[in-house]
This record gives C-alpha cells, structure tokens and sequence, in this order.
C-alpha cells in the first residue's frame, strides 16, 4: 500500500511540473491550464505543441467570449480544418 500512495504522489508530482511549464511557456495561470487539461486539450504531460494550443484557446476564449468547452471544441476543429487542407494539399497534381 505505501508503494501505491508513493507512486500516485510522484505522478501528481510530474504532472503538477508539466502543467506548471505549460502555463509558462503558454502565458497563462496553472489553473487554466488544468481546466483545459480536464477538458481534453492537451495531455497532462509536456509536448512542444501543448504551449501555442493552450494559448490559442485563451485567445478563443477571450476574442469570441466562448466559454472553455467551447474554446476546446473550437480548437478540436481548426486541428480537423488543417488536417483536411494538408490532405488536400497533398493530392493536388503538381
């Protein structure tokens, strides 16, 4: 049992550091960053494109007044929108 509450302290503890960076590096506070991480957004774990989406759903948030739902959902489909030009892009003949 003390193995198990050692293991889940030490993943809160990394977890607890990655979002800490993400909100560096985003610009915005550790507790939006968490909001957005329970939403789906990002993984609670560090990666070089976490900080720019992060930061593009506070401007979702702020420019457009959505709410952080709907900054996710907004997010999940400019992904989709570019995803869908790159393929199209791709299959033109050049």
């Amino acid at each position: 049992m003390t193995t198990t509450i050692i293991e889940v302290r030490s993943m809160a503890g990394a977890q607890d550091r990655a979002i800490d960076r993400l909100a560096r590096e985003s610009g915005l506070h550790p507790d939006v960053v968490r909001r957005l991480v329970a939403l789906g957004l990002v993984r609670p774990t560090y990666s070089a494109a976490a900080p720019a989406l992060l930061a593009r759903a506070a401007r979702l948030r702020r420019d457009l007044g959505l709410d952080y739902a709907g900054a996710v959902l907004a997010c999940e489909l400019l992904a989709r929108i570019d995803d869908l030009q790159a393929q199209l892009d791709r299959s033109r003949p050049r």
